[in-house]
């Protein structure tokens, strides 16, 4: 069955389109990772929201199954005289979590409007499965903001590779490690606390063998009391000179990989084939810059600790730009609060500008 032509203003009412406003300021309180940010609202014929749902991230319920959830108790009756708005289509495959069209059609929502078009061959067709069962689906409604919510989600599906964090913790003068090569800790507790929480959401960490040779990381995900948190990330070396037999990163658990390349695009293939969804870079500052250069970067979680060394380490090498106009731009990246304090520290947000004239595919 096809779908009805993507609608235009007209076709939605006063009461969906602002649904479909706080269905977009819920996918925001999400996380970015290896899922894209969606938010899901349910109205009432009358216009008045009974339910509001977001995705929390992977492997956690998706937007349209948490707005299910959290109907008022004694309300289900009445779902299908109602309308579910939701930011992008809802999935059709089982992967962590089971499709939300499924969960859609078993709730009996009778109508559907989405925004954005799922762009991926594995979990698109949910709107269609939904309109073969005799939801009443339509499309169309604000979907330039949903796409540029997820603009880099977008991307990074397009060129078949994990969607990719930066995290860099810097003295204010934009120095990771000091004139004799010290590091540990530019940040205090807090900051590092939140970091590790990023390294608990991705399936795999990245760093060289330079960062290996200085500080010996073990790039594992850990709690405040150094437990190792469950699901751990894979953990990559890129780089040809082979990791000492004793280096910590290599752990006991299996979960490590040396990929013998310097080039960015070369791990995040290897790594989307073995079905890494969301990748972290954790240093130096030659494997940042080099994912930098090749706009690979999707996410900088950015940590400024109030300090100044004056010499030593800078947080970013040469990127090969020479004048300002060849600047790379960023913009701050409210999903999840764009600058918030950490302890002493300042926890910083960024995403690459949408729709710049460097990125694949425009």
């Amino acid at each position: 069955m096809s779908l009805p032509a993507p609608g235009i203003s007209q076709q939605f009412s006063t009461a969906e389109q602002r649904g479909m406003e706080l269905a977009l300021q819920a996918a925001g309180q999400g996380v970015r990772g290896a899922n894209p940010l969606v938010g899901a609202v349910i109205i009432d014929p009358r216009g008045e929201v009974v339910s509001t749902g977001y995705h929390r991230g992977a492997g956690t319920p998706h937007a349209e199954v948490d707005a299910l959830a959290n109907v008022p108790s004694g309300r289900e009756a009445e779902l299908a005289d109602c309308t579910m708005l939701v930011t992008l289509e809802p999935c059709n495959h089982r992967g962590r979590t089971g499709p939300c069209s499924g969960a859609i059609l078993e709730a009996g929502i009778g109508s559907l409007v989405y925004a954005a078009a799922d762009p991926t061959d594995q979990a698109a067709g949910g709107a269609q499965r939904l309109a073969a069962a005799g939801v009443a689906v339509r499309t169309g409604m604000m979907p330039q903001r949903a796409q540029e919510l997820n603009h880099r989600w977008f991307q990074a599906r397009r060129e078949v590779r994990p969607f990719t964090t930066l995290h860099i913790a810097q003295s204010v003068d934009g120095l990771i490690a000091a004139a004799d090569g010290t590091s540990q800790w530019i940040t205090g507790e807090e900051a590092r606390a939140d970091s590790h929480g990023i390294r608990s959401r991705a399936d795999a960490i990245i760093a060289g063998n330079g960062t290996i040779a200085a500080d010996n990381p073990r790039l594992t995900a850990r709690d405040r009391a150094g437990a190792e948190t469950p699901g751990q990330p894979l953990r990559v070396v890129m780089g040809r000179r082979k990791v000492p037999a004793d280096a910590a990163v290599r752990g006991t658990d299996g979960r490590f990989l040396q990929l013998a390349t310097h080039d960015p695009a070369e791990v995040l293939a290897e790594l989307a084939g073995r079905g890494v969804g969301h990748a972290m870079i954790e240093g130096g500052a030659t494997i940042a810059s080099a994912f930098l250069r090749a706009d690979l970067i999707d996410e900088l979680v950015l940590y400024l600790a109030p300090l100044m060394l004056g010499a030593g380490t800078r947080a970013v090498a040469d990127l090969g730009i020479g004048t300002l106009a060849e600047a790379s731009r960023w913009r701050w990246d409210n999903a999840g609060g764009s600058a918030r304090t950490l302890g002493a520290d300042l926890r910083l947000h960024l995403e690459p500008l949408p729709f710049r004239g460097t990125q694949k595919g425009k």
